[in-house]
């Protein structure tokens, strides 16, 4: 699988993978045919903004502003292309 262009590519989940919150787990999770991935800090938020109609960059500066504090920069991007890797995203 070829490394997206994070400048351009506008990155949604993939057609058999949702976005849930659990109530057992307290958390939310990617669920997936025989898997299920809990997700933790701000990964849910990450994933909720890979709607194909933002690229990488725009993602960042979305959580950039939603969370001055935290490290968007350095996550995102490595994070994006972890779950284009796993399949979770196209």
């Amino acid at each position: 699988m070829t490394a997206p262009d994070l400048d351009h590519w506008c990155p949604r989940t993939a057609p058999a993978v949702l976005l849930r919150h659990d109530r057992a787990r307290g958390s939310h999770v990617l669920l997936m045919p025989e898997r299920v991935v809990v997700l933790t800090g701000s990964a849910r938020h990450v994933v909720e903004l890979c709607d194909g109609t933002r690229t990488v960059a725009r993602i960042t500066e979305e959580l950039r502003a939603r969370f001055p504090e935290a490290p968007v920069d350095a996550e995102v991007g490595p994070f994006v292309e972890r779950m284009h890797k796993e399949g979770w995203i196209r």
